[in-house]
This record gives structure tokens, C-alpha cells and sequence, in this order.
């Protein structure tokens, strides 16, 4: 190929690319970079702007409220990507069974996913009312709870745990459930064949065939529910709005506050950068662990 034709295809390709990073400079690496720009400074909707350097990355370090919007959005993630990943995985074993109800099944699990957050945090809310919600309703019903008794899950912290908990997985598994369903269907019938063959039993070809097989699946889904769990707001806003007394306020809730009801923009950006750093760290550490896990597995 001749250098004018290089130099004109290479043109064509610039052409093409030009228009998404002119796009992606203005709304994503702009933004970004002005976000550090505010973070360094005393900076309010209105007023002067005023340079203090590193003074509000060290704030957050005496600041309570701050420490305890990250533990609870720590917990959050603690207690939720498990139980998402198992029933992510459960949910598609079930819809990959060879039966007549294999699609209606991946319907119904997917279905959740399509709701936005307003409507999914409704929904939840209205379950988990007292004395007039399904939940406690139900409880009713099979003798768990007594007659004269409600429980005020949204009122109590344990309780409201469960609650985000139970909404969250609810409404998020489905598009987990589909990167499992997806890896499944790669799995070639010919190695559950031979394992037959050779007198393997169906929960031996779990452990030993299909578990392994979906290890790349899995940390991809525990990679995208850790970073999505730590970006937790939309639900937890809408459901406790952090409450009782802050018990369930996350982080992002609180760099909420603090830039568009305290007016504090340059402290809402310092931690914003701060969770920012959080996620880059435990992408790191778990494309490690990976990495590792897969050189492991070629020995």
C-alpha cells in the first residue's frame, strides 16, 4: 500500500473518530479536569473563589460524617455483591436448563432491570410499608409475625439494610444473571458428554467443570457490582433518604449535601476524587488477583 493511500485512509479514520472526541473531551475529560480544579479550592455558587490547596483532601480525615457516609457505603458493598453474584449465578443455571419455561424464566429475572430507579425505589417502598405493605403482610399471613405487630423496616437500621439490600439485588440481578446466562451457552455440550461419560454426577460437573469455566465471568461481574455498589445513591435517596438518623446515608449522598445544600463545591469534589481513587485501587487489586488466578490455572 503506497503512503498517500496510508496517509488517506489514516485521514478517513480521523474523520470518523473526530466527532465522539470532540464529544467525549467536552462532557468527560473536561469535566474531570475542572472537577480537580474545584476540588483545590474554597469554591461556592456564590461568592469569591478561593486557592487552599490540599486543605479540603485533608478535611475529610477529621470530618465524621464523611467517615461514616464511606463505612456505610463500604457495608453496602459488603453485604450486597455476594448475595448478588450467587443469585446471579443461581437464576442462570435455572434459566439455562433445557425446559419449556427457559425464556419465560429469563424474562421475568431480566424484567426488574428495565425499571428506572424512581420507579424500582416506589415499588420498594411501597412493599416495605408497615401495617399496608406486602412484606410484612405476608408475614402476617404464614404466622412469622404476630397479628398486633408491624415491622418498621424503613425506621430501624438493620432493618432498612435489608430492605436497600433485598430492592437493590432485586433490581439489579438480571443484567448479572445475563453475562452468567451468556458464558453458559459457551460451554460446549460435548464437555458435559464426556463427563458423563466418565461417571461424573451433575453437582461434580458444577464444581469441577462449570465453576471453573466461569471464572472470568465472575470477576467481571464482582468487578462491575463493587464499582456500581459503590456509586450507590439513586435508591438509597429515594427509599430512607439516608436515614434513620443517617444510619444509611452513603457517600455519594453526602457529596450531595454538601455541594447543593451546604454550597461547598470544593469539598463535595475533593471526595468525589477520593471515591474516584477507591474504585481505581479495587479495579487494580482485582485485575491482580485475575491475572494471577489465570496464569495459576495455565501451571
Amino acid at each position: 500500500m503506497s503512503k498517500k493511500r496510508k496517509r488517506k485512509n489514516l485521514l478517513a479514520g480521523l474523520g470518523f473518530i473526530l466527532p465522539f472526541f470532540i464529544l467525549y473531551t467536552v462532557f468527560t475529560i473536561w469535566p474531570v479536569i475542572q472537577g480537580v480544579y474545584v476540588s483545590l479550592h474554597k469554591w461556592s455558587l456564590m461568592g469569591k473563589v478561593k486557592f487552599v490547596g490540599l486543605d479540603n483532601y485533608i478535611k475529610f480525615l477529621g470530618d465524621k460524617k464523611f467517615l461514616d457516609a464511606l463505612w456505610h457505603t463500604t457495608y453496602f458493598v459488603l453485604i450486597t455483591t455476594p448475595l448478588l453474584v450467587i443469585m446471579a449465578l443461581i437464576l442462570a443455571l435455572f434459566a439455562n436448563r433445557p425446559n419449556k419455561l427457559k425464556k419465560g424464566l429469563r424474562i421475568c429475572y431480566y424484567l426488574p432491570s428495565v425499571l428506572s430507579v424512581s420507579v424500582a425505589a416506589f415499588i420498594a417502598k411501597y412493599m416495605f410499608t408497615p401495617y399496608r405493605g406486602f412484606i410484612n403482610g405476608f408475614l402476617h399471613f404464614i404466622k412469622v409475625l404476630p397479628p398486633d405487630r408491624e415491622l418498621q423496616w424503613l425506621n430501624e437500621s438493620g432493618l432498612a439494610w435489608s430492605a436497600i439490600t433485598a430492592m437493590t439485588i432485586w433490581w439489579t440481578v438480571g443484567f448479572s444473571m445475563l453475562l452468567y446466562l451468556s458464558a453458559l451457552q459457551d460451554i460446549s455440550p460435548q464437555i458435559y458428554e464426556a463427563a458423563s461419560i466418565d461417571g461424573a454426577t451433575k453437582r461434580q460437573q458444577l464444581f469441577s467443570i462449570v465453576l471453573p469455566l466461569l471464572k472470568p465471568t465472575t470477576y467481571l461481574v464482582v468487578l462491575l457490582q463493587v464499582i456500581a455498589c459503590f456509586k450507590v445513591f439513586g435508591q438509597i435517596y429515594m427509599i430512607t433518604v439516608g436515614g434513620p438518623a443517617g444510619s444509611t446515608r452513603p457517600l455519594i449522598q453526602y457529596v450531595y449535601e454538601t455541594a447543593f445544600k451546604k454550597n461547598n463545591m470544593g469539598y463535595a469534589a475533593a471526595m468525589s476524587y477520593v471515591l474516584f481513587l477507591i474504585l481505581v485501587v479495587l479495579t487494580i487489586v482485582q485485575k491482580t488477583i485475575e491475572r494471577k488466578g489465570a496464569e495459576a490455572d495455565e501451571f
